[in-house]
């Protein structure tokens, strides 16, 4: 019981990688995507639910968020075409996120991405953003994303900077 939701996570890494191969938008996207989502929601419960959670876990539902991330912006890019100033963003919300993570791997000695109400939000604005993406103007869509990531991936800084331990699943900067 306690590897179906380390299972799960694996499966959302398998299924992030063949949206690589799916032509983007299409009907086998999105229900690739959708799978990908629901899974994403679905190993967290049934760990906390099962009380199976794990550092490893955590760290695989971490790794598997930041792969489908990396496929989507992959895949997504021609499509959407960002312009100059919001790659620029992008690429500084990324370096934000690689400092927090070198500061956890020297404080704590290990890779470490926070599950905050902020980089839920943040998984959720990025979740939607596909759907809408036939519906909304590319440009507004980028710039709730990267406002939205901003404030989560400098939340998550700050957490890092005045821990003095490491806490996976804290929620918030301002939660004791």
């Amino acid at each position: 019981m306690k590897s179906i939701p380390n299972c799960i996570s694996f499966s959302r890494i398998i299924f992030s990688l063949i949206l690589i191969f799916v032509t983007p938008l299409s009907l086998a996207f999105y229900g690739i995507y959708i799978i990908c989502g629901f899974s994403d929601i679905m190993d967290g419960f049934i760990a906390r639910k099962t009380v199976t959670t794990s550092i490893l876990g955590a760290k695989l539902d971490s790794m598997a968020d930041m792969i489908m991330t990396g496929v989507l912006l992959f895949v997504l890019y021609p499509i959407v075409n960002p312009t100059t100033e919001t790659v620029i963003w992008i690429i500084s919300i990324a370096i934000i996120r690689l400092a927090s993570m070198v500061i956890a791997l020297k404080k704590y000695k290990t890779f470490a991405s926070l599950h905050t109400y902020g980089n839920k939000i943040t998984g959720i604005v990025l979740f939607i953003f596909p759907i809408l993406l036939p519906y909304v103007h590319r440009n507004v869509l980028m710039y709730i994303i990267c406002a939205v990531a901003s404030i989560s991936a400098i939340e998550e800084l700050l957490i890092q900077l005045s821990s003095s331990q490491l806490n996976l699943n804290k929620q918030s900067i301002f939660e004791k």
